[in-house]
């Protein structure tokens, strides 16, 4: 999660209709829970609500702090129920419970002990950028949230000659091993690479060469707004239909794009590069780019 913009009344000027004035309300209900609640110590909100990006088709995402000797006896889904009647509710991949309203709003609640909870919110520091905690924090009870978040009040920015050479390092690595996916013939396995591993790390480094890293843990996210047409259009291009020939072009356009992202950063922070590994590289995508044509 990032957090990178959070004014003191979040705006919610742009959301339109019951769902959007659902969010709000739903919020307001979890607050007052959270309030009659005596097992709760804290709870704090994060995602777009936060952000002051909320409209009709956010969601609701908090943490419930439980107090550690009531977390047994704690019911997630059944506090959660009391904000709106449920569809769906269950423990995801992640462990958190995700849940469906019956207007189809979905919510996340991450339900952890208090003593560990608050205390880890340290380690966000650099990651998480929270301007006014005061806007995020539903509930407080001891008064450790707004201790605890206190670290976020600075915006974070990754550092650009480190975390330009570590991105770099992974375009190299992650595009080497797509041009030998592809020469096993596995052409879906490698459509998914290039979407889910390469498409987000070329959007990161694209991010920071523009300074516009606000959405840096999600870096597709806001994407039309936050960069330059031709940024996107070359993003595009790196795009494909699960089709051999088109994975093809689309792989080679995507380590062409890295290249550009790199010779970029190497000229602005003088991150090191390494062109006999990229040309090998560049060799093999187009030898397998040519047979397929």
């Amino acid at each position: 999660m990032l957090w990178t913009q959070c004014p003191s009344s979040p705006r919610i000027v742009a959301m339109n209709g019951s769902r959007a004035l659902g969010l709000k309300q739903r919020i307001d209900r979890l607050r007052a829970l959270a309030q009659a609640d005596a097992r709760l110590d804290g709870v704090l909100l994060y995602g777009s609500w936060t952000m002051g990006e909320a409209d009709e088709y956010s969601d609701i995402e908090a943490y419930l702090y439980v107090k550690d000797h009531q977390l047994e006896n704690f019911d997630g889904r059944a506090f959660v129920e009391q904000i709106a009647p449920l569809k769906l509710g269950y423990i995801n991949m992640y462990g958190i419970l995700a849940v469906i309203f019956d207007d189809l709003m979905r919510g996340e609640f991450h339900i952890v002990p208090a003593s560990t909870g608050i205390s880890e919110i340290a380690t966000w520091q650099g990651l998480v950028h929270l301007p006014d905690p005061s806007a995020a924090i539903l509930l407080d009870r001891s008064g450790r949230l707004a201790e605890a978040t206190a670290c976020l009040r600075q915006p974070c920015r990754p550092d650009p000659a480190k975390t330009s050479q570590q991105i770099s390092y992974e375009l190299a690595n992650w595009t080497l091993s797509l041009a030998q996916i592809l020469a096993r013939g596995e052409v879906a396995r490698a459509h998914a690479l290039m979407q889910t591993t390469i498409a987000p790390q070329q959007l990161q480094l694209c991010r920071l060469l523009r300074g516009t890293t606000d959405h840096w843990l999600t870096p597709s996210r806001s994407l039309e707004r936050d960069l330059p047409a031709a940024d996107q259009t070359r993003y595009a291009a790196t795009t494909a239909r699960l089709d051999k020939a088109d994975v093809h072009r689309a792989a080679a356009e995507s380590w062409k794009w890295s290249r550009q992202l790199i010779d970029e950063a190497a000229a602005r922070w003088r991150i090191a590069v390494f062109p006999v590994l990229y040309d090998k590289i560049s060799l093999l995508l187009a030898t397998q780019s040519t047979s397929e044509g």
